[in-house]
């Protein structure tokens, strides 16, 4: 349990690789499922829009999928984009806000939090240092993950390259509301990542290449959750 009483949470973003594209994203997502109940912490993925209708279709899959992005749209003419109605239509959880490979402006991300509140979605909101934190802390979203841009897929986790950017942005947007889980991410690969993260006061990870490249994917995640069981 983390220090706040809570499941340790840990979200898995599938990004564009191929190890998590199409059937390896139903068979990865298997994967944190069988993690999910046989662990007992708290899971979820972040997959690609063109596969979450397919991976919400297995009857095997009860964890939450968020979309990798939304736009704040309304139906009609914007092609290209990702309509939040369409989230609800499938049965998406929610979805990842201003992820560092998909900046948005501060007034879109207020938007889309606000839509997916609005439509009994999750949201979360990817930063990049204390003071952006601080900043969308105050759009009350479920979920702020704080990652160093330069850090994400070296396998240097930011609980040791940059630990005061986490503790920083933990102590920051409680300020604002205590109530919004902080997720670290950058670099997290392994369960000594983990519970460094959560030392630092954390709810938890967000974390991609460091599960999906490996060559053992399941056996990774058991290595991941392994020392917070």
């Amino acid at each position: 349990m983390s220090k706040s009483g809570k499941t340790p949470i840990v979200i898995l973003n599938y990004k564009t690789y191929l190890e998590s594209t199409g059937k390896n994203a139903i068979k990865l997502t298997e994967y944190v499922q069988e993690v999910n109940d046989t662990t007992g912490i708290k899971m979820g993925v972040a997959a690609q829009t063109i596969d979450i209708t397919k991976i919400l279709d297995n009857e095997n899959i009860d964890i939450p999928i968020y979309a990798q992005h939304t736009d704040p749209i309304t139906p009609g003419s914007h092609t290209g984009h990702v309509l939040p109605e369409a989230l609800v239509e499938y049965g998406v959880s929610g979805t990842l806000i201003n992820h560092s490979e998909k900046r948005m402006l501060l007034a879109d991300i207020g938007q889309v939090t606000t839509i997916m509140k609005e439509m009994g979605l999750k949201s979360i909101i990817c930063t990049n240092d204390v003071a952006t934190s601080a900043a969308v802390a105050s759009f009350n979203p479920d979920y702020i993950a704080v990652e160093p841009p330069e850090l994400i897929g070296t396998g240097i986790p930011v609980s040791k390259a940059n630990p005061e950017i986490v503790s920083g942005t933990v102590n920051e947007i409680h300020k604002i509301n205590e109530n919004i889980p902080v997720l670290c991410g950058a670099g997290i690969s392994t369960g000594e990542d983990m519970v460094a993260a959560r030392d630092l006061g954390s709810d938890g990870v967000l974390l991609a290449s460091g599960i999906i490249k490996a060559d053992n994917q399941k056996q990774a995640l058991l290595d991941l959750v392994e020392l917070v069981k």
